[in-house]
Order: C-alpha cells, then sequence, then structure tokens
C-alpha cells in the first residue's frame, strides 16, 4: 500500500491496523508478509570500490505497516529497558539524546584529562565485518530471556520476528532470487539496531574488567586507557590482551573482528611526545602500527590531542563545495545559494564543533575562513568587500560563538535530563555541593569547575569548557524555561557579543 493513500485514509484503516497489529502482540506471531524485504546496496563511502561487494552496505526495504508494528514494539521494548536501567549506558547509537557527537565528547574528555595530569592515553578502534549480518538468533533469543527479562507472548513474538524472514537484493532492474535469512537482523529496520545494541551489550564489561575504558556506537568499538610514561609497554600488553578476549568473545558470538581496519593511537601532550612508542601493537595475530591521527566517528584525532587534523579536513572539503557551488552562483538565485550553501557547508563546518573549544585563535580562524568565503558566495561579494556587513545580515554567529552555542546546548540538555548520563554525571551544580553551599555562587546556577593543570589540554575537557561556558551566561538566559527558550536566548546573546562594537 502507498504510503500517501495509507495517511490519507488512516481514519477508516486505523481500526482495521489496531486489531492486526494487537492480535499480532497477542498471539506472539508475526505476519509472513511482514518480514519479506528487498535489499537496496548503498557504498558506505564514496571513495570505496564500487565493483568490491564487501564496500556495500545492504539495507533492507520493509513495507510501512511492518515498520509500523515494529515502532510499536520498539516503544513498549524501550519503556522496559529504561525502566529497569538495563540499556548499556556506554552504548551512543539509536539511543534518544545519544549522538555520535556525545560519544566523542566522552572519550575526548576522558583521554585529555589524563594527558592533562602527564599520562600517556592510548586509543584502539575496532571494526566488525558485516555485523548486522551475522547475529546469532538463538544467541539473542536466550539473551532477551535471560539478561533482560523478557518471557511468553512477548519472548514468542521476537522469536516470530526473527525466523521465516526473507530477502532478495534489488539493484536497478535487476533482481535476485528470495533467500531465507538464518541469522543477522535487517538494516533498515526499527527493532533491528535496537536488537544488536542488547547482543554487544556484555562486550563492555568484558573490556572494563581490563582496567580500560570502553565506548561503542553501534558496531564501532571504542578501547582506550591511560597510564605514566614508564608503564607505557604494560599499557600496550593490557591493550593486546583485551583485544584477545575482545575477539574471542566475538568469535564465540558468531561475529567476527575486522582487524585490516583496526587503528591505534597513542596520545600525550605535545612535550612527552618522544615518550610515545612507535613500535606495532599485537591485535589478535596481526601487528598494527600506530597511527598519528585517526577519524572516530567522524572527527580526527592527534596524537597530541589536538583537533588540528580536523579542521584541516573541515577547511578543504567546504572549500571544495564552495567551489562547486561558485560554478552555479549566476544560474541560481540568492535565496536558492544561501539554502545550497545552509544545507551542504554549514553541516560540515558544525559536525563535532564542541571538541574544537579551546582551540588556539589561528585554528579558529581557518574556520571562519569558510564562513567568510560562504558569505561571499551568497551576496556575490569580491574578495576583498568588508565581511562583517554580510554576516550579521544572514545572521550567522562566528565560528567561536558557533562552538559556544554548541557546547551551551548540551549543558542546557545534561542539567535538564536530556543528556546521555555519560556526560550529565560530568557536571555539577554549586549549589548542590555541600562544601560551597554557603558561597554567594550556590545561590545562582553556577556550576562547579573542576581544576586542571594545563588550559590548552585540561580546559577542553567537556567537564571542565562546559561550566566555564555556561557560568559566562546571563541569568536570563540559563534560568530558560525549556531548549527551545534557551536556544533562541542564547543566540541572542551570543550574536550581540559576536557583533559588539561593529
Amino acid at each position: 500500500m502507498p504510503t500517501d493513500l495509507l495517511k490519507g485514509c488512516a481514519d477508516v484503516l486505523a481500526p482495521f491496523l489496531v486489531e492486526l497489529f494487537n492480535r499480532s502482540l497477542r498471539t506472539g506471531s508475526v505476519p509472513a508478509v511482514f518480514k519479506a524485504a528487498y535489499v537496496t546496496p548503498l557504498l558506505k563511502k564514496s571513495d570505496l570500490d564500487s565493483a568490491d561487494v564487501c564496500s556495500y552496505r545492504p539495507i533492507s526495504n520493509l513495507s510501512v505497516l511492518s515498520k509500523l508494528l515494529e515502532r510499536l514494539v520498539a516503544r513498549q521494548l524501550v519503556d522496559h529497558l529504561n525502566t529497569a536501567n538495563l540499556l548499556p549506558e556506554l552504548q551512543s547509537a539509536y539511543r534518544a539524546y545519544h549522538s555520535t557527537e556525545t560519544a566523542i565528547l566522552k572519550v575526548l574528555g576522558d583521554m585529555l584529562q589524563a594527558l592533562d595530569t602527564g599520562d600517556v592515553a592510548v586509543l584502539a578502534l575496532l571494526d566488525l565485518s558485516a555485523a548486522f549480518d551475522t547475529v546469532d538468533h538463538a544467541t539473542l533469543l536466550r539473551r532477551l530471556e535471560i539478561s533482560y527479562g523478557l518471557g511468553g507472548h512477548a519472548l514468542g513474538w521476537f522469536t516470530s520476528y526473527l525466523s521465516g524472514r526473507t530477502q532478495y537484493v534489488r539493484c536497478g532492474k535487476s533482481v535476485s532470487d528470495p533467500l531465507t535469512l538464518l541469522c543477522g537482523v535487517p538494516q533498515g529496520s526499527v527493532l533491528g539496531p535496537i536488537l544488536f545494541l542488547l547482543y554487544t551489550a556484555d562486550l563492555l564489561r568484558l573490556i572494563e574488567r581490563h582496567g580500560l575504558h570502553p565506548h561503542l556506537y553501534a558496531d564501532d568499538t571504542q578501547i582506550y586507557g591511560s597510564s605514566l610514561p614508564i608503564a607505557v609497554s604494560q599499557l600496550q600488553e593490557q591493550l593486546s590482551a583485551c583485544v584477545d578476549d575482545v575477539a574471542l568473545w566475538m568469535q564465540s558470538n558468531r561475529l567476527q573482528l575486522n582487524a585490516s581496519k583496526t587503528e591505534v593511537l597513542w596520545s600525550a601532550s605535545s612535550r612527552r611526545q618522544d615518550q610515545l612508542p612507535c613500535v606495532a601493537v599485537r591485535i589478535g595475530s596481526d601487528s598494527v602500527t600506530p597511527v598519528t591521527s585517526v577519524r572516530d566517528l567522524g572527527i580526527y584525532l592527534d596524537s597530541d590531542g589536538s583537533t588540528k587534523t580536523h579542521v584541516s579536513k573541515t577547511v578543504s572539503s567546504c572549500f571544495a563545495v564552495l567551489r562547486q557551488l561558485r560554478s552555479i552562483r549566476r544560474s541560481v538565485s540568492q535565496q536558492v545559494m544561501q539554502s545550497a550553501v545552509v544545507s551542504l557547508v554549514l553541516p560540515r563546518l558544525d559536525y563535532g564543533n564542541a571538541t574544537l573549544v579551546g582551540l588556539p585563535g589561528c585554528a579558529l580562524d581557518r574556520l571562519q575562513s569558510v564562513m567568510n568565503a560562504a558569505a561571499r558566495v551568497i551576496f556575490a561579494a569580491r574578495k576583498f568587500d568588508h565581511i562583517t556587513p554580510l554576516l550579521r545580515e544572514l545572521h550567522w554567529l562566528r565560528v567561536p560563538q558557533r562552538i559556544e552555542f554548541k557546547v551551551g546546548v548540551l549543558t542546557f540538555r545534561c542539567l535538564h535530563g536530556m543528556a546521555p548520563p555519560y556526560l550529565a554525571s560530568q557536571l555539577h551544580r554549586v549549589a548542590d555541593m555541600e562544601s560551597r553551599r554557603r558561597l554567594r555562587s550556590a545561590s545562582t546556577s553556577a556550576l562547579a569547575i573542576p581544576r586542571s593543570h594545563h588550559s590548552t589540554i585540561g580546559d577542553r575537557a567537556f567537564r571542565v569548557a562546559a561550566p566555564r561556558v555556561w557560568n559566562g551566561l546571563p541569568n536570563d538566559v540559563t534560568a530558560s524555561p525549556s531548549l527551545a527558550v534557551f536556544r533562541r536566548q542564547l543566540k541572542r546573546h551570543l550574536f550581540a557579543r559576536s557583533y559588539a562594537g561593529t
């Protein structure tokens, strides 16, 4: 049934759909037609070899009614998991208020905190091969029953959901023969990603038993830790032993570690770069040579704890888009050009910019040059035209204020239960601290600022940067009753500060 027809006749069809879905839930049975999908292969990255089947991600296209039923079940399942506090805390994929940016803020913040005390940190990025497609159904169902308390018709429904699924590949006009699936959860479904998170939750505790820190984003596994410079060799052995156990766990759960995509980054302050090991790290049966920069969830991290590579990559990609837009500038209106810039350039500039807080002015100036060039493209201005009036007319914040805006919004979310606990737990109100309740700041919404040793390292961690940004805001902004009001007042305040005296 076409989606438009379903929406147009919703008032007529709703009673029948309610009866259909209720019968499915009562009997623990999913209609066979809801379990048939056609797969659309999509390139994982634009620079991958299109002739290699490993370069594609299989996206399952399911009927609208099947996704509607899945969404109803997913809502009840997530409510059960949240009520019983069963969701893995350090898994940031497919969850409300979680994102790649919150995940990288947690990992980067912990590493910066270690570097700030003079330690050396290590980060290993592990990747799974076809993770969603190799989930064992029997193991998953047993885990749902034992670890997450599902039983009766609920467990029977998931058994029916996983069994008897079929799919075929459709590419253009070519169609493959249908295939019955014996394992895996469908990518592109509503429940598939949630079930995968529950399937891999035990991996977090396994890594923590080795004295290291984990963070997962779907099938992307981050393992990191720190030590004194004199104990680097022990930390390296600790990491290798941990990855051995991770690989063994994955093998026993029908998952496969992709060693060829594993990356290892040693990190230390700029003064301790000579203390970083250069020898290869044993990852399973392979030896992985440490790199000086890694791309973690779309953010480039450098061995000195900075994000200079990320700034360079961002500037390069933004200017590449602007060059393409400049070639069509005379063929479209100013309004269309502005929409194109806002859609194609600013998201690249703003993605992950909360990790850029505390960077030196020279790095922020490079990012500001992108905004200046984008404004000139919109207004067809010349290179040496004064840029401030153009930015004011577009009502764009400058780069330092855009970073403050992102950090401020995340801080508001943390304080109002709209952020991951692993970020919210890092912030503490002065009024809630027993030792500081008699201070004048205890009567305000001020946050306690943890001490750090180096402004270029420790002050950039979220636990330090967020309170600094928050405490610098006026009371009428921090006292906003809702997120929408806060964003509006914060934008107004930062805009006035951004162009003060111009």
